[in-house]
């Protein structure tokens, strides 16, 4: 039996390295030894303040207290995304993290729509949406998980600084066990009998040795990509945009806190707006081909709605990937393994799962080739799926500038335009393994951009159409009462879980669970 792995670096700290060693600590037996080498010199990029619901069960994997995480990182409840100017100028639209109703002998909640929409049914398909409806009124309160409830058809993740997350979770980690050292990495040292990292030189002179490493080095991969030359695989052509423009602003003087994360297109990329119980995260992402630097700061500040609270920071960066995510014993995690803008706010969910996979194939000293391909096989169908999630955002648009009749007009990925004519033709959805989003987000996307399926499910013509009107009413009313009765997201967080620094003198923090 091969010897097992007794020590792992993790090289690199912020999101991506804390993220890793919680998984690694959690997952696996206590003597093995985790240290983690980061620079306090070194500034981390820090863009993913919103994410998708499965941090929440990353983080109960990992044992974190959900109402001690969102108060040590400023953290609001996110419902989904409102997406403004996307498809066509005027247009408005939200990816609610959630159904649009369950399925009524056998035909889907969405197909129903469609057969009375095409009836003359003028109810929009976000009338049934739970989650969609909670956000535009302003409120929140967690789902019920029975299925029987009316608030079981939503989900919920969180917007928080990026920042404190990575400072709450080296707490965390640092109390079960891992070790930290603060120091700059000045070498990479492989074995000549097989090419495997032997050690990594620090800038105090010391000689750290293990037997996997990760590299958490952000875009410059010093491990995986410098040392042992995987090369980048570059998806420019397909999601041109290559810079963004981040600022934090104090709180709006609206005491509402949108409980969702907005993205506005522009003329030459999109902005973002995240808020958090202390202060807004703010950002333009953009293509550099159509607007330069300097415009695209000054189009930023004119869109806030309050002051900078420091100067604007600066993003270049490049679409894709490396070629491989394990090769030898270096398995590479966070931007260190690639980009995607973080449009649908994968990025935070990119570490996560890369982290956990890690533990589902986790290796011995002597690699295993078919483990290590396994994970690049995975890894690189997330990629793949969400980089056609995010494309469809930008090739269903009828906008007008450059870089949009450019999206409009490019060749796509193949599996992404069989999705696209499945869905045209009939309104099915395929979700292929490994994706990270389920059917609903895919039908809000279509349905948001504009694409209608030309035919619904004959299926549903065996229930009369009065039948299916009375399904669809009953619901819409159902969600009507519900959204009415339930509190506004700053009015749960201030009972729940407000932070320190959101108010003077916070109120006691009370378990959140459902009870509607």
């Amino acid at each position: 039996m091969s010897e097992a792995i007794r020590k792992i670096i993790i090289a690199g700290g912020g999101t991506a390295g804390w993220i890793t060693a919680a998984a690694l600590r959690a997952g696996l037996a206590a003597n093995v030894e985790i240290l983690l080498i980061e620079s306090e010199d070194i500034a981390t990029i820090g863009v993913g303040e919103a994410t998708i619901p499965t941090i929440r069960v990353f983080n109960e994997h990992v044992g974190i207290d959900e109402i001690s995480f969102i108060r040590a990182t400023n953290a609001t409840f996110k419902l989904g995304i409102e997406f403004v100017g996307w498809g066509h100028e005027g247009n408005r639209y939200f990816h609610p993290f959630g159904d649009y109703g369950g399925t009524h002998e056998g035909i889907a909640a969405h197909q129903i729509w469609r057969r009375l929409n095409q009836a003359g049914e003028v109810t929009p398909l976000e009338a049934y949406s739970v989650g969609t409806q909670l956000a535009y009124a302003g409120k929140f309160f967690p789902p019920n998980p029975d299925p029987r409830s009316p608030m079981h058809d939503y989900s919920y993740a969180f917007q928080f600084d990026a920042g404190l997350y990575a400072r709450f979770l080296r707490e965390h980690c640092e109390k079960r066990g891992v070790s930290r050292i603060n120091a700059k990495i000045t070498g990479v040292n492989l074995r000549s009998e097989n090419g495997y990292i032997d050690s990594l030189t620090l800038d105090d002179g010391r000689f750290e040795a293990a037997d996997l490493f990760i590299d958490c080095t952000g875009f410059r991969a010093l491990l995986l990509g410098e040392a042992l030359g995987v090369p980048f695989v570059d998806w420019s052509k397909w999601l041109p945009v290559d810079r963004a423009w981040a600022v934090a602003t104090s709180k709006p003087a609206s005491p509402h806190m949108t409980p969702f994360t907005r993205s506005t297109a522009l003329e030459a990329g999109w902005q973002w707006r995240i808020p958090l119980q202390h202060r807004t995260g703010n950002g333009h992402v953009f293509c550099s081909s159509y607007i330069d630097e300097q415009a695209a700061l000054d189009t930023l500040l004119q869109n806030l709605d309050a002051p900078p609270l420091k100067e604007p920071r600066l993003l270049r960066f490049k679409t894709g990937h490396r070629q491989v995510y394990w090769e030898k014993n270096c398995v590479a995690i966070g931007l260190s393994t690639g980009f995607l803008e973080p449009l649908e706010s994968t990025s935070i969910n990119f570490i996560q799962n890369s982290a956990v996979r890690l533990l589902e194939l986790f290796p011995s000293k002597r690699i295993d080739p078919y483990l290590r391909d396994e994970y690049n096989l995975r890894n690189q169908g997330s990629y793949d799926f969400v980089r056609d999630f995010i494309i469809a955002h930008y090739c269903l648009n009828d906008r007008s500038g450059e870089l949009w009749r450019y999206c409009a007009n490019m060749p796509i990925p193949d599996d992404l335009q069989w999705k696209l004519e499945l869905y045209k033709r009939r309104g099915e959805v395929l979700v292929r393994k490994f994706d990270h989003f389920h059917e609903p987000s895919w039908i809000s996307i279509y349905h948001g951009h504009g694409l209608r399926a030309e035919a619904y499910d004959p299926l549903a013509d065996r229930i009369p159409l009065e039948g299916l009107s009375e399904i669809m009413r009953k619901r819409r009313d159902q969600i009507r009462q519900l959204v009415a009765k339930l509190p506004r997201h700053e009015d749960f967080i201030a009972k729940h879980c407000a932070s320190e620094a959101a108010l003077p003198n916070p109120h006691g923090c009370r378990s959140i669970s459902a009870s509607a």
